[in-house]
């Protein structure tokens, strides 16, 4: 009984650990783009009513780490990756409001 109880008590602190592991204020900066660096804000999106999983699923970034999807404009315009929101109606378009999100 003791083992069960010490088991369930380590999951649980390990799943406490990897939900408290990215908080809703969290922003990510991009520098490898020759346009600017782009800053994503967690808190503006949360914000915003979206949730992690909104665009966190395998058809957008199926990851949660920063690296694992490339991200190219050519995507965005074409209605993938952020362009999914970011395309004039849902939210701001990407095209030609470039230094929105990229800042020299």
């Amino acid at each position: 009984m003791k083992k069960i109880t010490l088991f369930l008590s380590i999951l649980v602190f390990c799943a406490a650990t990897v939900v408290m592991a990215v908080p809703s204020k969290k922003t990510l900066t991009f520098d490898n783009s020759p346009k600017g660096v782009v800053t994503f804000s967690g808190k503006i999106h949360k914000d915003a009513g979206f949730k992690c999983k909104d665009c966190h699923n395998k058809e957008m970034f199926p990851k949660m780490k920063k690296g694992t999807v490339e991200i190219k404009m050519d995507k965005i315009y074409a209605g993938e990756l952020c362009g999914k929101c970011h395309n004039g109606i849902k939210a701001f378009a990407a095209k030609k409001n470039c230094n929105r999100c990229h800042v020299k």
